[in-house]
């Protein structure tokens, strides 16, 4: 079995309003992933410090530096599970 973490509904152009994917008429969530997956075009283009789990924290890289709109090769999602 294979593991596409990018290819989970989050990512899919198919998701529509309240979770829902419009291919399968379904409820989904984070986790979800199927043969139909289309990958949206622009999954996040705010990759900056904003929204970065180590804005404002003791393992920010730059901590003198890091400000809204400076993005880094250190950055990091803020909702990022594993």
């Amino acid at each position: 079995m294979s593991i596409r973490l990018g290819n989970s509904c989050v990512n899919c152009d198919n998701l529509v309003e309240g979770n829902t994917c419009k291919v399968h008429g379904v409820k989904v969530g984070n986790s979800y992933t199927c043969d139909s997956f289309e990958m949206k075009a622009a999954l996040k283009d705010d990759t900056n410090c904003v929204t970065c789990i180590r804005f404002e924290s003791s393992d920010c890289a730059n901590p003198q530096k890091a400000a809204p709109g400076m993005s880094c090769s250190y950055w990091a999602p803020q909702n990022a599970t594993a």
